[in-house]
């Protein structure tokens, strides 16, 4: 119960990862605001404790995240991890996709963070769910990359501005999860290319190092961690899961 008496806010809470980090740390005894733009499924994550508060916001929507702080109360741990991944060969990468994907990616997470530093008035934690992707490149994702890319270098930025303060900004950079967005990614290669289930995963692995799926217990973890005693110095990093593949 290390986070007793902390409130988190964690957008994109209404399935996959976010649901799990809801999950995580109201294990670890923090009350925990879930935001996304599907009320159903904020519900649905939200009824399984009570020390879970849904409250739905578009990330990319300024007005809609000031808002949902002012609805949120203060809050001790704000983490981004709402987004969305699209994929298309570059010379068919519309402009309509590319804003898109600037919008959920990199957009959201700097309107969230700035809401969210503007109201912590002590002790806080600022965490990116970036990607692999934020570190090295992928093919046929450029758009999704180029967001990650972007959430690294304002972590990096936003770090050195609050260093004085007891508060911290980090980014948490896992390959492919396994969840509905990858599951969504897979389906889309079948439909495509006719191959697969089996060997569509095996294709979006084929730039991974480990050649797996993370579970998002494993991010939930790393991201428990950085909230912790044992992480106070750590600030301005970019964590690569699995360690060390960049």
């Amino acid at each position: 119960m290390m986070l007793s008496g902390k409130r988190v806010l964690i957008t994109g809470g209404g399935g996959g990862l976010g649901a799990d980090m809801a999950r995580g740390f109201v294990a670890a005894g923090a009350e925990v605001v879930i935001t996304g733009r599907r009320p159903d499924a904020l519900r649905k994550v939200a009824a399984g404790s009570v020390a879970i508060r849904a409250l739905a916001a578009d990330v990319t929507q300024e007005a809609e995240v000031k808002q949902l702080f002012a609805a949120a109360g203060p809050v001790d741990i704000v983490i981004a991890n709402a987004g969305a991944a699209e994929s298309a060969p570059f010379a068919r990468t519309s402009l309509e996709h590319w804003n898109h994907m600037l919008a959920v990616n990199l957009t959201g997470v700097f309107i969230t963070f700035r809401e969210g530093l503007a109201q912590m008035g002590g002790w806080g934690r600022l965490i990116a769910i970036a990607s692999m992707a934020g570190l090295k490149g992928y093919p046929y994702v450029a758009p999704y990359a180029a967001a990650k890319h972007g959430v690294v270098g304002l972590t990096r930025s936003l770090a050195l501005e609050i260093v004085a303060k007891p508060i911290t900004v980090n980014a948490i950079c896992p390959g492919f999860l396994d969840t509905e967005m990858t599951a969504r990614s897979v389906a889309n290669i079948v439909l495509k290319t006719g191959r697969s289930q089996e060997a569509a995963l095996e294709a979006l692995l084929a730039a991974d190092q480990q050649k797996r799926l993370i579970s998002p217990a494993q991010v939930t973890a790393k991201a428990l961690w950085l909230c912790g005693p044992d992480s106070e110095c750590v600030n301005g990093e970019a964590i690569a899961m699995p360690d060390g593949e960049a």
